[in-house]
């Protein structure tokens, strides 16, 4: 028999924006050493079947990914355990994405001291075109109290 969640809601949804930029695609993909001439070569691109720059598929990803943590620790400690993400459709230089990601399950689990937490999402760009879609595992544990400076 699973706990109750403690620290989440299941049902709770949560959300972002991103702007993609040519300049953060192109940046973007250098940190990361994508180095497809889709993410970096405007001309090479444009001759491509996207018709222009396109963002590597890490971007969206990370972002989507990271949004996860952002939010969680506004009020717990959460740790990623796994991910389930899907590329659905290119995202190209200028596109607004829309991130959204909803609690659709968890339970407490006592040994790890958090919630096993199941979350479900997608990436949608300005067009209404889902991009990227999702599934993750987190594990969302109570904030633990700052510690005071002794030294």
């Amino acid at each position: 028999m699973n706990t109750p969640p403690r620290v989440v809601t299941i049902g709770e949804t949560f959300g972002a924006t991103l702007n993609l930029s040519v300049e953060s695609i192109k940046s973007f993909a250098t940190t990361v050493n994508d180095l497809n001439p889709l993410h970096h070569d405007e001309a090479y691109a444009a001759q491509s079947r996207f018709g222009g720059l396109i963002s590597s598929g890490t971007q969206p990803t990370a972002h989507f990914m990271a949004l996860l943590a952002t939010h969680f620790s506004t009020y717990a400690q959460p740790l990623g355990l796994e991910f389930d993400i899907k590329l659905k459709k290119a995202v190209h230089s200028g596109d607004t994405l829309t991130m959204t990601w909803r609690v659709v399950g968890a339970f407490w689990k006592a040994s790890l001291n958090g919630d096993l937490t199941q979350l479900e999402g997608s990436v949608v760009n300005q067009r209404a075109e889902t991009v990227v879609i999702g599934k993750s595992t987190i594990l969302v544990m109570p904030k633990a109290a700052a510690q005071e400076n002794t030294a």
